[in-house]
């Protein structure tokens, strides 16, 4: 009986986590590959669905921001559990697991009665999707054998930066041609096939699992320091941030907990966070340089299509056709640079990136209010082209040194703060568009003096052309706040020359290792 039970175990116990060859791993890279495409894509798809969903569910577009906040705040706290929950469950599993949670969730979202429900499917679908982002680059460099990593980060980093250009083209097609639920539904197909694949591709397969006690009061800290700078990135804009009250009080319980945070979690035997992850240089240089890097460029991916349709007159459908280059060179790119990073020092890919992000903001403050729009997405094809030497060079980077068992750890925490670095990224930068916007609104409307020649020769000009006194001053007032709203993209375009400059002195922080 004793014998037949020890054959048994050994029998059922899953195999290791080893790479694959052939279509084997060429399947299964897909499957990984899309799971991430679409846990990146819902972060964007229901951007543009808020004022369609609000007015569907009975409330104001103000209170429909909730639905995004309510996805980003349970994502940013699972981001860094990951590593965590991979060792105590195992890495395929709880993608599985995941996948299947992800999919469950996206359609009670498509099907939610009333608003509230929708907010709490959302944080559902949030938590769910936290582990597949960190897990998909874990298990691509997992699956591929050593010497093809960089191919795996190829991949993995394509559907990253395609899927947020996607996402809000898409999400506003389906919202204006079928119906705003489907923004979750699609998402039920393409789940099924990436379980389908994996079950053959990955059955049996794992990494070795161990028992760990759960560190509730770093959890409990890691929520409540996550949660509360998101929410206070979220709720700024709209209630003039550290003016009001609620922010305040958000910062301070932010940054209270994230400091008892890293306090308790340098002294827990078995930590959510693995900060001891930033004694490795190149972990801590690498994900720095990602963070601040990939944020800054976020701030831009944001703020130039806010400013095409605010100010230039821009469809939504236009604002993306012109920002869309971004991503199609990424799908280009990426691959090529996959397959000749393992000779190349990624320190110098990612300079490459830099300082083509860089040429590419010095070229945005040379735009005017003229700009035509083949120039205006040659601009967003040098930055889309850049972008596929960053992010796969300084992860490999930032991940050579680490042994398996640390990836998906490594992973999550390096994804989490790229994630806040976008969140305040993308919160702060209309903020500062629009004060900039009001400083250079003032200095011109100053130069306006009613004797001014100039000025007269203006409103002349106008009213032979047909307008009336207060029309001709309604059209100089309109002109006015473009030209400041273009100066200000200007300021914000130089600010991230400088930022990308201080981000690449970081990149050579760290050392460059051969892949064996």
């Amino acid at each position: 009986m004793t014998l037949r039970f020890r054959r048994h175990a050994a029998y059922s116990a899953p195999l290791a986590l080893e790479p694959l060859r052939g279509g084997t791993l060429v399947a299964a890279a897909i499957a990984i590959s899309t799971a991430n495409f679409m846990q990146t894509l819902d972060l964007t798809i229901a951007n543009v669905a808020v004022p369609t969903i609000a007015g569907d569910l009975g409330v104001s577009p103000d209170m429909g921001t909730w639905m995004l906040t309510s996805f980003a705040t349970p994502l940013a706290v699972m981001l860094p559990l990951t590593g965590w929950l991979a060792q105590r469950f195992g890495q395929v599993r709880l993608f599985r697991l995941s996948v299947v949670l992800f999919i469950a969730t996206s359609m009670l979202c498509g099907l939610a009665p009333s608003f509230g429900a929708l907010i709490a499917l959302r944080a559902l679908q949030g938590a769910a999707s936290g582990p597949i982002t960190a897990l998909s680059q874990a298990l691509l460099v997992a699956v591929f054998p050593a010497a093809k990593r960089n191919k795996a980060l190829a991949v993995w980093q394509t559907t990253t930066f395609i899927a947020p250009v996607l996402g809000p083209i898409a999400g506003g097609w389906i919202t204006d041609n079928i119906a705003w639920p489907w923004i979750f539904y699609i998402n039920v197909p393409a789940g099924a096939a990436v379980l389908a694949i994996m079950m053959r591709t990955l059955g049996g397969r794992d990494n070795p699992t161990r028992k760990l006690p759960v560190d509730a009061v770093g959890l409990v800290l890691l929520a409540l320091s996550f949660g509360s700078f998101q929410l206070m990135l979220d709720r700024g804009q709209n209630l003039d941030w550290f003016a009001a009250t609620p922010i305040r009080v958000l910062a301070a319980m932010g940054l209270v907990s994230l400091v008892a945070l890293v306090l308790w979690e340098l002294t827990e035997l078995h930590p959510i966070v693995d900060l001891k992850l930033f004694g490795d240089l190149n972990f801590l240089a690498g994900t720095v340089a990602v963070t601040v890097g990939f944020g800054v460029y976020y701030a831009a991916l944001v703020l130039v299509p806010l400013w095409l349709q605010t100010q230039q007159g821009y469809t939504a459908t236009w604002a993306g056709i012109a920002t869309a280059p971004l991503g199609l060179a990424g799908i280009v790119v990426a691959p090529l640079i996959g397959r000749i990073q393992h000779r190349v020092d990624p320190r110098g890919f990612a300079t490459l990136a830099l300082v083509g992000w860089a040429a590419a903001s010095l070229w945005r403050m040379h735009f005017d209010t003229d700009v035509p729009l083949d120039e205006i997405a040659a601009n967003s094809l040098l930055m889309g082209t850049a972008t596929a030497f960053f992010i796969t060079p300084l992860v490999s980077l930032s991940l050579a040194a680490l042994p398996r068992e640390r990836l998906p750890a490594a992973s999550g925490l390096q994804n989490a703060l790229r994630r806040i670095g976008t969140s305040v990224a993308t919160s702060l930068a209309p903020t500062y568009f629009e004060r900039r916007a009001r400083v250079h609104s003032t200095y011109l409307v100053d130069r306006l003096a009613p004797f001014d020649r100039g000025f007269s020769d203006w409103i002349e000009r106008l009213r032979h052309a047909g307008l009336s006194r207060d029309a001709a001053l309604a059209s100089i007032a309109k002109t006015v706040d473009a030209q400041a709203h273009m100066l200000a993209l200007d300021d914000f375009s130089g600010g991230c020359a400088l930022l990308f400059a201080a981000t690449l002195v970081i990149v050579w922080l760290a050392r460059h290792r051969r892949a064996i």
